[in-house]
């Protein structure tokens, strides 16, 4: 479970972040030049920063190009423990986000899958069969419009 509480980040390190949303290829160095520090000062601080799960470093790439043509955001409504029912979801490899949430579903879940098929088992097999959950509600994406992760620090 990700800790939700905000991490105490001063100007420097939130400069760092948002150079590194900006470009997570970018060298130290050219961050260092911006923020002021040397290239091992902005090294650490990364280091740092990963450790703490203040931030990830990844590639982000397309579904579709790299063969995963089918995703869906499920809504579910669960009984008993949300801990245990997220816990179980967070094995499965398709799913890559999930929020447990107040309103209409208990727990919002996002999953990215080859195709059709391999979506009907995710939801028939995997999900619906776990103990607690009651009612799936998926919501297919027909066109992804937006998807940013540069939104800063504030």
């Amino acid at each position: 479970m990700v800790d939700s509480s905000p991490a105490k980040l001063d100007d420097v390190s939130k400069a760092i972040i948002e150079q590194l949303q900006e470009d997570g290829r970018r060298p130290y160095g050219a961050i260092g030049k911006i923020v002021g520090l040397s290239e091992a000062a902005v090294r650490q601080r990364v280091q740092k920063l990963t450790e703490a799960g203040v931030m990830q470093i990844v590639a982000v790439t397309d579904p579709v190009q790299v063969g995963f043509r089918r995703q869906a955001m499920v809504g579910i409504r669960c009984s008993g423990d949300l801990n245990t029912v997220s816990e179980a979801l967070s094995r499965i490899d398709a799913v890559d986000y999930i929020v447990l949430t107040a309103g209409s579903f208990d727990v919002i879940i996002e999953v990215v899958c080859e195709d059709d098929n391999h979506l009907f088992e995710i939801l028939n097999e995997r999900i619906r069969t776990l103990p607690g959950v009651h009612t799936v509600e998926t919501f297919v994406y027909m066109k992804l419009v937006k998807q940013h992760y540069n939104w800063g620090t504030r």
